[in-house]
Parts: structure tokens; sequence; C-alpha cells
């Protein structure tokens, strides 16, 4: 069978492909000596074999024919022969040729590679033992030659030392033939993960046979960033650096959700699966020094990591992340998880670099991915300053973004391209697998029409898996990750994970309804959202597939400014606000008037004050109360007692910058003939300039009460212009003394602190609600000449 077969393969004469990776471009592959080569894909009938793998596989098979190699393929899995043999087949019908084959031709190297083909049961030692053997009796049978294996692992990160080990101890092949083993990503977690992932595997496997595979290295254009850079590097030569260059952009959008693949990407999210190896590899792409020579893989290995060690470190306030909104239904659906899983695994990010180096010092360089979003397309864009003024035609060609989009596909282009702004310079042509793209007129590239560019396209486009394949055989490393790279690229990237765990990504609907929700600016070394849209879910609706399930609520927070973050960096935040508002009063009057309200979400709030603000101008700061419990301030559950333990005593502050409600009176608490009210608001009228505090502290309780101003109470009617009152508790102690929303809403700045889970449903109903002080007092609160500020916790917020 195999002489015939031997016999069939000379007959039909192939061109063998040209590879056309980045590194090799003027270089020569890897001698590879003609002989038998034993392919296994391990996992050969997933999702990635039947999509890619074995299409890329028959591409190699029908361009090596005629080579000298012959081949053998091996589809293995856990499940037993009988059961996964039709399903192997089934793939392999469906493997197509090139559109310029003869019919006759492909129907005879589809028959070829049917029978080239089984599947094998891959589960324990003895598996492999009996693959080994068998590969050994083909060889002896048919008195062949062997070049080598390729086992190519389609398999969880997880099951890759088990599997190197048992291919070491069992399918070696003899002294003179080699072995390559193919991973795909991911290759860890973080850096200790990948460390100790590349420490195992090194126990088994040599690293020039470990073939990390990153799918993006294949693709046309990115392959050729590099021998671009070095073909036109006359003209950019003198325009790669700061002087010229604005910024850098390497983005990557799809418009799917993540369903079916829950349970990886809930543990990654969009840094690990995009960033960290696809986008950082065409960056390093784009900004490294280009060698003299593209042939030397090691030199340009090298030239990459020194971008590591040139690259600053990545920062929180230099990224952004994101979540779309039915994301969380898909987790509990798919991981069977109840209601109270909450994930906050991002799948929008967008983060900013800058490389420490005189070429490249202030550059901004974007990396940016996102699921749901609005279109799919990838690609990276070099966007340089422009001096020119157009007079009296804004529209001119010489008006127009200074810009190079290396376009890797998709998008209304639908291929891939390199683009040159026609007032740049018009390119060199890569090579010749390249041409001029004179078609596609009507395309339109980041809102500009093709004719704006000059650009150039592969000849015959190609497949990357397929493109990548082709290098595994020609032995050929340099288009695909070595440990050094992969252990630095998470070196990078790991101190950055770690600092966003805590970080809530902004929820988003999905698709065209983002609008400007996902929308980012650049401020020096930090990055923001352009929108203070701030989105209140209601947890039932979290399945929801249309924004009409959630709220934007714009401008903030019902019109207001809105602080938000979880707890403990909340209260920092607001900590810091309450001292600038101090200083700034201080600075202009001589004093800081704050009124603080009582209740639980203030205590850690008084504690940080009193330990970590010891520039605070206590001195000059004179402490009202809010509101006050109608009992002895002695007693444990007084609000002043409370602010007196949590705060007072450890601060230097006069005792008569101290002001106390007057609830007890006449040794009776909260009477209204003893005017204890009254008295307050003449304290206030007589210390505080136009009665208008510096600053006021609120909460909110369940009930939508704010102060000890209670639904239903009509405090705010019932005394008209005054600026204290007494009021009524639903619960006890019942009676309190309070602010009104005249003397809250006089104030220069209010504070408005909401934290916790409980709080959550009504403040999404306060959120969509007009002005109704009676049924929700909160929404009185309203400073007439002053700010209003919210300051929420993710727990309020989110739930």
């Amino acid at each position: 069978m195999w002489t015939v077969l031997k016999l069939l393969l000379l007959l039909a004469v192939c061109p063998a492909q040209r590879g056309i990776c980045t590194e090799m471009k003027e270089g020569k592959e890897t001698h590879q000596a003609p002989g038998h080569v034993s392919v296994v894909i391990v996992g050969g009938t997933g999702d990635l074999a039947k999509k890619y793998l074995w299409q890329g596989f028959f591409q190699l098979y029908a361009t090596q024919v005629g080579s000298g190699h012959t081949f053998s393929f091996y589809g293995g899995g856990l499940s037993p022969d009988a059961q996964a043999t039709p399903i192997l087949f089934n793939i392999l019908k469906n493997v197509s040729c090139s559109s310029d084959t003869p019919v006759e031709r492909c129907a005879l190297l589809r028959d070829q590679f049917l029978h080239l083909a089984q599947y094998r049961q891959l589960k324990t030692l003895e598996d492999y033992k009996a693959l080994g053997q068998h590969i050994q009796e083909q060889l002896q049978g048919e008195g062949m030659v062997e070049a080598g294996r390729l086992f190519y692992l389609s398999v969880p990160e997880f099951a890759y030392a088990d599997i190197a080990d048992k291919v070491n101890s069992s399918c070696r092949p003899a002294s003179g033939a080699w072995l390559r083993v193919v991973l795909e990503k991911p290759f860890g977690h973080d850096l200790s993960s990948a460390q100790m992932l590349a420490s195992k595997l090194w126990g088994f496997l040599k690293e020039e046979e470990m073939y990390r595979i990153d799918h993006y290295l294949g693709k046309q254009v990115v392959s050729n960033i590099l021998p671009f850079r070095k073909v036109n590097q006359k003209f950019l030569e003198p325009i790669w650096n700061r002087h010229h260059i604005e910024r850098v952009e390497i983005v990557l959008k799809e418009t799917l959700d993540v369903k079916g693949r829950i349970p990886f990407y809930d543990r990654y999210g969009v840094i690990r699966d995009v960033l960290q190896n696809h986008l950082t590899e065409i960056m390093t792409l784009l900004t490294m020094k280009v060698p003299e020579s593209l042939s030397s893989s090691q030199v340009v290995l090298h030239n990459k990591l020194q971008i590591f060690s040139l690259l600053q470190p990545v920062e929180t306030k230099q990224a952004v992340v994101g979540q779309y909104q039915a994301y969380n239904a898909e987790v509990r659906e798919e991981l069977n998880k109840t209601s109270n899983q909450f994930s906050i695994t991002p799948t929008f990010a967008a983060v900013m670099m800058h490389i420490d180096t005189p070429q490249y010092d202030g550059v901004p360089i974007i990396l940016s991915s996102g699921k749901m979003l609005d279109e799919r397309v990838s690609y990276a864009r070099v966007l340089f300053k422009n001096d020119v003024f157009c007079v009296q035609n804004p529209h001119s060609i010489h008006c127009k973004p200074k810009q190079i989009i290396f376009h890797f596909g998709h998008g209304t282009l639908q291929r891939p391209a390199v683009l040159i702004s026609k007032n740049l310079f018009k390119p060199e042509l890569i090579d010749e697998e390249w041409r001029e793209l004179t078609e596609h007129k009507d395309a339109t590239v980041l809102g500009l029409p093709l004719s704006d560019f000059y650009a150039q396209a592969p000849k015959v486009e190609r497949e990357a898996y397929a493109e990548l394949i082709g290098h595994i055989l020609s032995g050929r490393k340099d288009c695909f990750i070595s440990a050094e790279y992969l252990l630095a690229s998470w070196g990078l990237w790991t101190p950055l994970l770690d600092s966003l765990l805590s970080s809530y990504p902004r929820i988003y609907p999905g698709g065209e309804e983002n609008g400007n929700l996902l929308d980012f600016h650049l401020k020096r070394n930090e990055i923001g959202y352009v929108s203070d849209d701030v989105v209140i879910i209601n947890p039932e609706q979290m399945g929801g597939a249309t924004a009409e399930s959630f709220q934007v609520m714009q401008g903030k927070f019902r019109g207001d400014d809105m602080v938000s973050s979880w707890g403990e960096e909340l209260l920092v935040r607001l900590a810091m606000d309450l001292e600038a508002a101090a200083e700034e009063a201080v600075s202009e009057g001589g004093a800081f008037h704050l009124a603080l309200s009582g209740g639980s979400s203030p205590l850690a709030l008084f504690r940080r004050l009193a330990e970590h603000h010891c520039a605070f101008p206590w001195r000059e700061t004179h402490v009202w109360m809010v509101d006050e419990r109608c009992m002895p301030l002695r007693e444990s559950e007084s609000n002043f007692h409370s602010l007196h333990e949590h705060l007072l005593q450890h601060i230097k502050i006069p005792y008569y910058n101290i002001h106390p409600m007057p609830v007890l009176l006449n040794q009776r608490l909260c009477v209204e003939e003893d005017g204890g009210a009254l008295l307050y608001e003449k304290e206030i009228a007589h210390t505080v300039n136009n009665s208008a505090f510096h600053f006021v502290l609120l909460g909110m309780g369940i009930d939508g009460h704010t102060a000890s101003l209670f639904p239903r109470d009509k405090a705010h009617e019932k005394h008209g212009e005054s600026m204290v009152a007494l009021t009524e508790s639903p619960v006890k102690p019942h009676q309190r003394m309070s602010l009104t929303l005249k003397a809250i809403n006089n104030a220069h700045r209010v504070g408005l602190l909401v934290m916790g889970k409980l709080k959550h449903e009504l403040l999404t109903q306060v959120s969509r609600v007009k002005d109704l002080p009676n049924k929700w007092p909160v929404t009185g609160v309203h400073p007439v000449h002053g700010k209003l500020v919210w300051y929420l916790d993710y727990d309020a917020l989110l739930g």
C-alpha cells in the first residue's frame, strides 16, 4: 500500500510553499533531510483541530508532495477508536484545496490524505507505547527512513506535562530523526505558573523540541512587519521616533461573546487571552530595533527581549477594563453557579505602555481588545504628528491623519493589507509575493477611504495555522515563542494583573449600544474612560441582551458627580477630598466647618482621618453634627459618642471647635419647648459664615432617609425655613434632632456616602426616580450654590 502511495506522491508535482515568517525572510530554511514524518494531533477531534489544524496539515501535505517527504497522520484522543474514528473522518472529508488547484488533482490529494490518516486512542502510557511501536513497525515494513515525529498538543494546558512525559518515554524517534512538540497557548496563568510549566516541560523535552505557537505570528501582515520596516528603512528611520510619532495603537475587536468558553475565559480574561500574547508580540515587532539582517532568529529574539528591559512598569492607572452585560449570566449558566456568583473577569481592556528610551520617550503605546464590540477587526496603527493647517480645504490629503496601518483582517476591508497615508511616503513593496491593492475602492479603513492610502496586500492569502505548520516541518523556531520571551512577557503583565484583581470592570451592553461607554482618553501616564456615566445593574436582569435591562446615568449619578470604588479605596478618596476641602477653606477664610453624620458607614472614615491624615488642619476645623439621637451623649448609641470614640479623642482639635447637638436640656431629652433645635441653629448662624457649612457628610438608609429625615416625616415642610428640626424615626430611639434640607442644601459641598449590598436595591430605585423628598428624602439633597458628590462603593452600586 505504501509503495503505491509513494508512486502517486511522486507523480503529483506541486511547488513547495514558501514560508514568509518574519525573521527568516532573507535567510535560508533549516536543511531538512527528506524522509518519513509521523504527525500526531493529540486532541484530534476537538474544535481547534476541526477548524484549523487538519486543514493546515492537509495544505502542508499538498505542498510537500514530490519533495521527498512522506507522511502518516494520527488523530489522538481519550475516546475509544470505534467511537472517535467516524468523527475524525467526517472532519477530514471537509478539508479543501487552494483555489488554483485543479479539481481532479484536489480529489486525488484528498483521497491520499484520507488513506494516510487514522485515529488512535491516546489515554494511557500503554497507548503511547503502542503508537510508538506501530510507527516503528510501519517504518521497518516499508523500508522508510524516518525524518521525524511531530506531536501537536491541542489539549488544555494542564495536560501538557503528562503528555510530554509519555511522548518522551515511549514515542521518541531513533537517533538521527527529530522530535517536535507543538504547544497551544495559554502557557501559564502568570509569571510563577509559566515558570513552573516551563520547568516541568524541560524535564521531558529540550527547548529546541518545543514549538509554543501563537497563531498571530502566522498572519501574513504580522509576519511582515519587520520586512516592511526593513525594506522601507530609508523612509521610516527619520520619522520612527518621538519627534514624529504621536502614538501607537494595537487593536483587536470582536463581536462575539464567550459562550462555550466560560470555564477557560473566566479564569483568564481578555488580558491573558489576547493582550499578553498576540498584542504584545505585535508591540515588540513595531518597536524593536530592526536588525541588519533578518535571517538570524537569535538577533531578532535579542532585540525583542531588549524591549521588555526598556518598558516602564504598567500600573493600574494605565489600564481600563470592562465587562459585557450578559457575561455573568453566562458564567452562572455554564459553571452551574448560584445567583450570588458575581465575576469581575474583564471582557474588555485597554492598556497604555511607555518605552523608556530617547527614541520613544513620551510616546503612548495602546493595546486594546474586547468581546461584544461593534465590529470584528484587528490592526496596528502608527499615528504620526501632522503640523499642516489647511486654510481653505480641511479635507485635503495634507490635513488628513498621517498613519501607517497594519491591517490584519476583517473590518470593511475584509483582507490583510499594509496601508500608508499618501501624505507620508510611497512605500516599496515588501517583496515579490506582495502587490499594490487597487480593488476594494469602496472600502474604508478607520473612517478614511482606501484612496487616501498607498496599499499593498499579499498576492495569495494564506491561513495563519497553515503557515506555521509549514514552519514546524522546516524546523524554523523564529515564528514561535521562546521560553525566554514568554517569561519576559509574563514578567511585564503579572504585576498589572495582580493590581487589577479588585478593580471592577465597567459594564457595557454590547455591540452598537455601547455608544461611547468604552471610549477612553490619555492623560500623561494615565488613561481613563471619557464618559463618567455610571451603569446601575439589576442583578435579576444581568442576563438581558439589550440596554433596556440596565440604566446608564448620564452625567455621573442623578446628574451629580460620583466616585465609585471598592470600600477601602472609596474611603481613601473621600478622606483625601475632605482634607483638600479643609485646606481650601482654611486658606480662604481661616476656618473649616464640617458637619458629620452618624451611623456605621462613616466609622471607618473617621478612623482613617485620625490615623493617616496628620496634615489635616484640625485646629482650624469646627465639627458639627448632621443629626443626633435623643439620648445622653455618653450612651454608646449616640452619634456624638461614636464620633468621639473613633475620631475626636485621637486628634488635636480645640474643644470649643466641637459642636454636639443639644438634645439634653433641663434634664429632658428633645422636648420642643426647651428649644434645643433653635439653640443649635443660632449657634450655626453665629459661628458659620452665612450658615453655609463647607462640607456636609451624609449617608442613606435602606428606606431612603438621609440625616434624620425619614420618609413621610415632612420635617422639611413643617419647619419651613428652619435649619435644625426635631424629627421622628420609624425605629428606636424614635426621637431625633437633624439638620433640615435647607441647611444641607446651603452647604458648599455635600458628600453622600453609600456602602453595602443592602443599599443596592434602593440605590437602583433612587437612580431612576424624580425628586420625591416625602418618599425618598435623599432625593431632596440638591445644594443651591454648592456641589453634591455621591461616594458609592461597588457593593452598593452593583449589589
